[in-house]
């Protein structure tokens, strides 16, 4: 086979472009290139806005309409202008639609609520980050292309300086799970499937999919947890496996980011070694963090830097289209060398440690995520015998609607009552802790900013001589979801609380100095351990 019997990869703009046409505009001719409906950037934006309407309507996307439009205008804008200027065309602006899809996909800025659909906060930030990431394509560039997919590198660069306080990624896990889960689902792999099929990118994909999850298996192995705010409890080992390998929000990744045909190697070979590599670069990059916004980050920076390391591997690939560049044969040359017993071993043993180098890599990335989690379950396991709290002797819970979406078990009657009992057992422990002085009892029950708030108090009641302990006693109790660390740092159940405490001082002998009760409101957060145990985080 010769290489001009090879089926190439094509693409984007090879398939159909429209013939230009030229209109009268102020007494001037102007060429029109209008858009065409064979246009792959085309079908994957229109498969990028039916996701983001199921997420407007039914997944709770938190993003505006007018957010979106603005991320579009304004990257349509600068290509139009960008185009019309080094041309002189009127051009279909396809590449900045699919751009500005991709970014307002992927960017939330904090306090955008779902449903408020003409919502412009934060809006010179949708148009910021599309602006640059649309302006990378015209000003990085070797050998005549874009190196970087524009809106992962515009992604990127917005997470890393604007941080978690003001901007976050779209979660890993959308809603749960039913009809419009499943229909976002059938939108992406077919939609994605079908383009990528079109554009010779599956193996890329698969490539980069199957190294990915083997990569996050080591990290599995190692008990790897993650907070993030659509979970009461941290997501660890298995099911922080099967939250990334079958996420919808990598399945945009894979079929949506990085099969960008401009900013990929053209060979076949070129294109399988490019997906592993990313995913490769995924798995190291999203390993040491803790939270879902820096695991997110670690996951599109993985593409970020394979795009920028190509003008260093390329030049090992096969030359695109060649004879040599096919797997199979590229697999046999490398394992049978020039057929010398020696080479064989040599290449065997480079394979090895390549792919020992990696899975070193990853875990060692991750060591100190999984220290961090078996630490909190030696400490669960500690807890201390103690009578329980009759949930049948505290007021009925009112449930938010929101609960039912992170914690199904709660949103019941029995399980919002089981959480009040143990908020109440919490703080009979703390009680104790504070009347013996003894701030061990505290992290069995404590966490976050509660468990810094107790120790200072008892801390302070040793050097004062006087120690007040707080007995609760509820009227009223509401569950709702509350973010006391912010976003990043997880969801934690809220009970919103009203009744009576009685405040009891005694001095270091035991003697009891006064008694005040008095009435109270507050909000208990509480989040759940590695272990299924609750700890309360603050009091809001």
């Amino acid at each position: 086979m010769t290489a001009a019997t090879l089926q190439l990869p094509r693409s984007p703009e090879s398939y159909a472009v429209p013939a230009e046409r030229t209109w009268h505009l102020a007494g001037r001719s102007v060429r029109v290139v209008p858009p065409s409906i064979r246009d792959p950037r085309t079908h994957l934006s229109v498969v990028i806005l039916t996701i983001h309407l199921l997420g407007q309507l039914w997944l709770g996307f938190q993003v505006s309409v007018a957010q979106i439009a603005i991320t579009l205008a304004t990257c349509a804008a600068i290509e139009i202008g960008w185009v019309y200027r080094r041309d002189s065309k009127l051009v279909w602006p396809a590449s900045a639609l699919l751009t500005g899809t991709g970014v307002s996909l992927v960017l939330r800025v904090i306090g955008t609520e779902n449903g408020n659909y003409w919502s412009t906060r934060g809006w010179y930030l949708f148009a910021g980050v599309g602006a640059f990431s649309l302006l990378t394509k015209y000003a990085i560039r070797i050998n005549g292309t874009h190196v970087f997919n524009p809106s992962n590198v515009g992604l990127v660069v917005a997470f890393l300086l604007l941080g978690s306080q003001r901007v976050e990624p779209l979660d890993y896990w959308w809603a749960p799970w039913g009809w419009a889960m499943f229909l976002a689902y059938a939108v992406i792999l077919l939609g994605g499937l079908a383009i990528s099929g079109r554009l010779g990118l599956l193996g890329m994909g698969a490539a980069f999919w199957v190294t990915l999850a083997s990569g996050t298996s080591i990290l599995a192995a190692q008990s790897h947890c993650i907070t993030t705010r659509w979970s009461f409890s941290p997501i660890c080992g298995g099911h922080f496996w099967w939250i990334i390998v079958t996420s919808p929000e990598v399945m945009v990744f894979l079929f949506f980011m990085i099969t960008d045909p401009r900013t990929v190697p053209a060979g076949r070979v070129g294109r399988v070694a490019f997906g592993a590599m990313v995913g490769a670069a995924c798995s190291l990059l999203l390993a040491p963090w803790d939270t879902e916004f820096g695991a997110k980050v670690g996951l599109l920076a993985g593409l970020v830097g394979v795009c920028a390391l190509r003008p260093l591997y390329d030049r090992h690939l096969p030359t695109p289209h060649s004879r040599d560049d096919r797997l199979v044969a590229c697999l046999r040359r490398f394992a049978v060398g020039y057929g010398r017993a020696a080479a064989i071993a040599t290449r065997g043993a480079v394979t090895v440690g390549a792919i020992g180098l990696l899975a070193a890599g990853v875990a060692g990335a991750g060591l100190a995520n999984s220290r961090s989690a078996r630490a909190v379950e030696v400490v669960v396991a500690e807890v201390p015998s103690a009578s329980p709290v009759d949930p049948a002797s505290l007021p009925p819970v009112t449930i938010d609607p929101m609960v039912a979406g992170l914690g199904a078990s709660l949103a019941t009657p029995e399980g919002a009552q089981d959480l009040a009992a143990t908020l109440a057992w919490n703080l009979q422990v703390e009680a104790e802790a504070v009347a013996t002085s003894n701030p061990a009892l505290l992290p069995a029950v404590l966490d976050g900013q509660r468990l810094l708030d107790l120790q200072a108090a008892i801390a302070a009641s040793d050097t004062s001589g006087e120690r007040t302990v707080s007995l609760y006693s509820f009227e009223a109790l509401h569950l709702e979801v509350v973010f006391p660390g912010g976003f990043q740092r997880g969801a934690n159940a809220g009970l919103v609380s009203a009744g009576t405490v009685e405040e009891i001082t005694y001095s270091t002998s035991g003697r009891e100095i006064r008694r005040l009760e008095r009435p109270f409101a507050s909000t208990f957060s509480l989040r759940q351990t590695t272990s299924g145990r609750w700890l309360t985080t603050d009091t809001l």
